[in-house]
């Protein structure tokens, strides 16, 4: 009952924990249950997520499934937030909030969330409660400080996916052609506009090159962000120069080039280069099964897929230049008139652009790259740079693009009407068999249905573990679970310990193809030995100490004596200080709590400590394994 619990997620899982909680008395004697989600309820939700009612749509997640358990149990101590838990909201859940906490139980339905809140459980020492269902599938894993793996430490194979070039050339059914059709929506309608924004907050269009290229990104990736596709084009140039759209007719028309792109002059293209008697290299048939043949597709006004397409086009297009669209947006004749004015150029296939195929993929890499015509990638940007306006003309015309962030459960946003009919016009071209509405939401959307009984079962189990926590049961007590309800298949474990970080000498081959024999070895030594990622260095001198002050304190270690080589803010992946750069060591008489917010951009508000990731050698050269640096500062 004197339990402080955060549950991170107010969705179906969160809904079960909550009244569990709740029958349980968890929290309901002095103690406190902190429940978030930043979502809001919609009516897919009804059949799931039982603490909601008709009534609830529209309104906070967190604050209904607060209010519904509340009636459960009028001594249970609730509070409800509407936060997202991610590094933008630390100064919401800052060092007070995580070390007031008891433990975390996660309620989340994304990897990218999950391993946030499993590294603040990891940084404050918390037990945290992790679960998932996927259909009938589930799964529970219970994370233990120094006693247990923690979330983080493995990691599920990825999922395997087709190849690209079937995506885009040799689709075979309507799972390659949705994902493909998704991929451009983000592509124009998400993508795009973010870095067509971060171009115009630049100061120049080479300090946005340059920014880039500071950032880890190649020349080449910067010419694709420009250019897009080499062949079709599609990225912040075209957004900027002949793609950019004024007025609602300008929608309109790019909407109609980019039915014709889609699906005709790519269609062409490809069949100019491996026409119908086309064979391979060992002079079989190219297109032999699972390969299909595509043929060209006729616009017509008269086709209500053909006018999908346009209408959801144009109107995305219109949301992304800010454009008002006319009150009859929808209306397939007032689109019908429009389109009659658009000119429409014949595309002239190029015989100079290669197309990547698995058979050429498997032979060779890199020659089915695409071909810049033997020009260098950073003479291309250049170019690109002196025809684009300049981002500050572009801010003295105000120019902001919005960003779409994709949405499957909203009929009026024209998220799915422009995926569907793409995903299934493209079927069309390969004489795929074309899919409805809902069936194209569940593929575009990668949903497979929750499963009611699936959540109620993973949820009790958590709670029974969360019962063993609270009794302080020991490890050989505690059950990770896997079940999938339809074989049924039910496979507990015990928790696998954390890994210790030993020293050792590792060995490397640096050039197995040539010297196949020759092997380097490299001494680690760890400090402390046998560390885990529970651990941490703790350094708190009762004051903000300088970065040189901070160096010297691990020159003094009484059993190491560390010589760093590097300091750098995990959180936000900037270095504060390198050896082999000079610029660097300038800031050694600097404050590290300034160095932390200026130049590792990581807002110190509502923060006493800060992780540092440093590397060290010992007085011998030999490279030092350490846990995080715990820096506290106030």
């Amino acid at each position: 009952g004197k339990l402080k619990y955060f549950v991170v997620g107010a969705g179906a899982l969160g809904c079960e924990f909550l009244k569990n909680f709740a029958m349980l008395g968890v929290g309901a004697n002095g103690g406190l249950i902190t429940v978030t989600d930043d979502d809001i309820i919609e009516r897919s939700n009804l059949s799931r997520q039982f603490l909601f009612r008709n009534w609830n749509v529209g309104q906070s997640k967190s604050s209904c499934a607060s209010e519904a358990v509340k009636v459960m149990n009028g001594c249970f101590n609730i509070k409800a937030l509407q936060d997202r838990v991610s590094p933008d909201t630390e100064n919401i859940f800052n060092d007070d909030f995580w070390s007031s906490l008891d433990g975390v139980c996660n309620a989340l339905d994304n990897i990218k969330a999950r391993l946030y809140v499993d590294g603040q459980c990891v940084r404050y020492g918390l037990s945290l409660l992790e679960s998932g269902t996927l259909g009938t599938k589930c799964n529970v894993q219970v994370v233990i400080p120094h006693v247990t793996e923690h979330y983080g430490a493995s990691r599920d194979p990825p999922e395997k996916e087709a190849p690209q070039c079937v995506l885009h050339n040799f689709p075979h059914n309507i799972d390659h052609c949705l994902p493909l059709a998704r991929s451009e929506f983000v592509g124009h309608f998400e993508t795009n506009p973010v870095e067509v924004n971060k171009y115009i907050a630049a100061e120049s269009g080479e300090a946005y090159v340059q920014a880039l290229l500071k950032a880890g990104s190649g020349m080449g990736d910067v010419l694709d962000k420009l250019r897009g596709h080499e062949v079709w084009g599609g990225g912040i140039y075209d957004c900027l120069t002949t793609d950019r759209c004024r007025t609602f007719e300008d929608c309109v028309r790019w909407a109609r080039l980019k039915f014709e792109e889609y699906f005709v002059n790519r269609l062409a293209q490809l069949t100019a280069l491996y026409p119908h008697d086309a064979t391979t290299r060992t002079g079989a048939p190219f297109w032999t099964p699972p390969k299909r043949f595509p043929e060209v597709i006729v616009f017509s006004t008269d086709d209500p897929l053909h006018m999908q397409f346009i209408i959801a086009a144009s109107n995305l297009c219109a949301k992304t230049y800010d454009i008002s669209p006319p009150a009859n947006n929808r209306d397939t004749a007032f689109f019908a008139g429009l389109l009659s004015k658009v000119v429409v150029p014949k595309y002239v296939p190029r015989m100079d652009v290669k197309i990547e195929t698995e058979e050429s993929q498997s032979q060779d890499n890199d020659a089915d790259e695409p071909s810049s015509g033997g020009e260098d990638d950073g003479d291309v940007v250049k170019r690109m740079l002196a025809e684009m306006p300049s981002p500050s003309s572009l801010r003295n015309e105000k120019l902001t693009l919005c960003a779409e962030e994709f949405e499957k459960d909203d009929d009026t946003n024209f998220h799915m009407d422009f995926i569907g009919a793409l995903g299934n016009l493209r079927a069309r071209n390969y004489g795929i068999p074309e899919v409805d509405k809902l069936q194209a939401k569940l593929k575009a959307g990668r949903i497979i249905p929750a499963i009611a009984t699936t959540t109620a079962m993973v949820t009790g189990f958590v709670c029974l573990e969360l019962c063993k926590l609270v009794n302080k049961k020991p490890l050989e007590s505690f059950r990770n679970l896997f079940a999938n309800l339809a074989l049924p298949l039910f496979a507990m474990s015990e928790p696998l310990p954390p890994m210790k970080v030993k020293s050792r000498v590792e060995k490397t081959k640096p050039d197995p193809v040539n010297y196949p024999d020759y092997v380097e070895e490299e001494e680690i030594v760890a400090h402390p030995e046998g560390h885990t990622a529970w651990d941490h260095i703790c350094v708190d001198l009762g004051r903000d100490l300088t970065l040189e002050e901070l160096l010297t304190h691990f020159k003094q270690d009484d059993q190491g004596k560390l010589e760093t080589s590097s300091v750098s803010v995990p959180a936000t992946g900037m270095a504060l200080y390198n050896n082999l750069l000079p610029h660097t060591k300038q800031r050694l008489p600097q404050k590290l709590s300034q160095l932390i917010s200026t130049v590792g951009k990581l807002s110190l508000a509502g923060r006493k400590e800060v992780l540092l990731e440093c590397t060290f050698t010992n007085s011998e050269g030999t490279t030092v394994e350490t846990p995080s640096i715990l820096y506290k500062f106030r």
